[in-house]
């Protein structure tokens, strides 16, 4: 079999050092052709849905995902029933419920969703955020202690909780009971709490891919109903639990949940939602953030969730959740601009930290990087950048990266991982081996607390830990392409095709076009490390594309070496809205050269 015939034209090794596939094989082109014979739609898009995993007869309600179909009964999550009944005692008889939440924006959504609900209820509540420096994550005795003395008899943790044993004790020894609403990997003992987390080890719904918020939404439906045949709406219209779904979908896309089944419908009956602009904190935000036309997944991802985030990261923690339950303009423009600006200043030290977090991953992994992940340490992070600055080190080197931040003898840190590598899993592993103080999270995120004199035998263990799963990993990696197109076919209608086949994102992989030996006119710098690139096709078409921090890295040096010539781009494609107009934007991916004797 020639090179040609295993690799998408004939590309082996792109300028980034990955293998281009067809992301069909003969299988998935039939089901292709069956999707686009039997539902009508475009060959396009009946690629794209079967690459995946969508056959004909589940097409038309994969592009419109109900939740009707695909809510789980909440009794089906262990202990839920037990919660619920908790909750509607408090409810019932007037209780004051404390809301503990994480600092970021699944907590922040969570604890909103929450408290709007107790709210309607007429139900007094208090919301604690931590302070990420001087309390850290999860419930602490002393934060437990003060929403006792103002009155708390009910503490619901959100996003969070799992693994609180002491901080419990303190609740009961307080007279609180304790219900968590997490989604966190659980260690099979748990604390002593009513424990609601589809990824506890007995939990057996099958909605472990769920987000705190995603949590929270099934316990209120579940509530909802508890409330109901207890009589407690017989008096006032129950509450429409639907308009909380622009949070469960900002918490969902922020929280890097997999956009499968539930998780998906979610997200696009959320944005649907925000479409209308009914909550006004969002509407702030995303008025501060300039964004334009119909939210996206995108948008959630990297407009509002980062700056719903920078106030746990540098700020005050308790802004994100304040800001979503805002009812007055005034208040949500003053909070929200606050925010843009903490997101401003978190990106200026972002950038100083990935300098040197880079300076050390080459030191640590040689001139051959090798090794199965990135370990960085720094005297004076700041401890709320961590996990963004995990998150560049894992794009840049393509591995699980650890990014930790040291005070005296001990280090905080975030983690982020890659496909097929189980962060979370290994992270519990390293605790109860003692190699870390504390630590958890799922599959693709973590976060750790160590002790400085460890740092080298928890290295040593990750390397341990992930060589094989890291190199099943690569081994299975490559970029899966969806389709070859010019740039004359990039046109808005094209992309409002693709689009029904969203919201993109972790577990629905935005598709990936490669545009086939089209001509780099010109390569453009803009921005910080950003690249503008103006191409041609054979026929004289032109589009341009956008390469995000990619100025300094093999990309970019790539595209120096085209300049001029002929090369296959990968790119991705969306719409900007900007003055009312829909237009194409193309983000190029990849690159590779134009193999001699290799035609398409």
């Amino acid at each position: 079999m020639g090179l040609e015939a295993r690799f998408l034209l004939g590309v082996a090794n792109s300028a980034l050092g990955r293998p281009w596939r067809d992301r069909l094989d003969t299988a998935g082109a039939a089901q292709a052709m069956a999707i686009a014979q039997q539902t009508g739609l475009s060959d396009l898009l009946s690629r794209v849905l079967a690459g995946r995993g969508v056959g004909p007869e589940a097409a038309e309600s994969y592009l419109d995902p109900t939740l009707r179909a695909l809510l789980p009964e909440p009794f089906s999550l262990t202990a839920m029933k037990e919660a619920t009944q908790r909750l509607a005692d408090a409810v019932r008889k007037g209780e004051t419920i404390a809301i503990f939440g994480d600092y970021d924006v699944d907590g922040a959504c969570s604890s909103a969703l929450l408290a709007e609900f107790l709210d309607y209820c007429g139900t007094s509540r208090l919301i604690h955020i931590p302070d990420r420096i001087t309390e850290g994550y999860g419930p602490n005795s002393e934060a437990i202690r003060a929403l006792a003395a103002r009155g708390a008899t009910l503490l619901v943790t959100v996003d969070c909780g799992t693994t609180s044993f002491e901080p419990f004790l303190e609740a009961r020894r307080l007279g609180l009971d304790v219900i968590v609403l997490d989604h966190h990997q659980a260690p099979e003992i748990l604390p002593e709490a009513i424990v609601v987390n589809p990824n506890r080890q007995d939990d057996v719904s099958g909605q472990g891919a769920l987000c705190a918020a995603g949590v929270v939404f099934v316990a209120l439906v579940a509530l909802n109903r508890e409330l109901r045949q207890r009589g407690f709406w017989n008096e006032r219209l129950p509450p429409d639990l639907l308009l909380g779904l622009d949070l469960v979908a900002l918490a969902t896309v922020a929280d890097v949940a997999p956009l499968t089944g539930l998780n998906r419908a979610f997200v696009v009956k959320g944005l649907a939602l925000m479409k209308a602009r009914g909550r006004i904190g969002l509407r702030a935000l995303a008025d501060v953030a300039g964004l334009n036309g119909p939210p996206r997944a995108y948008h959630l991802g990297f407009l509002l969730g980062p700056r719903i985030n920078a106030g746990g990261r540098i700020g005050d923690a308790a802004l994100g959740a304040r800001l979503l339950l805002m009812r007055d303009d005034i208040e949500a423009t003053s909070v929200a601009t606050e925010l843009d600006q903490l997101n401003g200043e978190r990106q200026a030290l972002e950038k100083l930290m990935v300098e040197e977090a880079l300076g050390e991953a080459y030191k640590s992994l040689g001139a051959a990087e090798e090794g199965a992940c990135v370990l960085a340490c720094g005297a004076d992070w700041q401890p709320g950048i961590v996990g963004l600055v995990a998150s560049r080190l894992k794009e840049i080197f393509g591995r699980p990266a650890f990014a930790i931040a040291l005070s005296g003898d001990i280090g905080t840190g975030s983690a982020r991982s890659i496909a097929g590598v189980d962060l979370g899993k290994i992270v519990r592993a390293a605790v109860e081996r003692g190699l870390l103080v504390k630590g958890g999270g799922h599959a693709m995120a973590a976060g750790v607390t160590i002790l400085r004199d460890k740092l080298d035998d928890f290295r040593a263990y990750l390397e341990e830990a992930m060589a094989e799963p890291v190199a099943q990993s690569r081994k299975n990696s490559g970029l899966a392409v969806d389709g070859l197109l010019t740039a004359s076919a990039c046109a808005p209608n094209l992309v409002e095709d693709i689009e029904k086949a969203g919201p993109f994102g972790s577990g629905n992989p935005e598709p990936v076009f490669v545009l086939p030996e089209h001509k780099i006119v010109e390569v453009i710098p803009f921005g910080d490390d950003h690249l503008r690139i103006r191409v041609q096709a054979g026929d004289g078409a032109r589009l341009e594309l956008a390469a995000f921090r990619a100025a300094r890295g093999p990309l970019g040096a790539a595209l120096a070496q085209a300049r001029g010539e002929r090369a296959h781009l990968a790119c991705t494609l969306s719409l900007d809205h900007w003055g009312g107009k829909a237009r194409v934007k193309a983000r190029l991916v990849d690159l590779a050269f134009c193999l001699k004797g290799v035609r398409q």
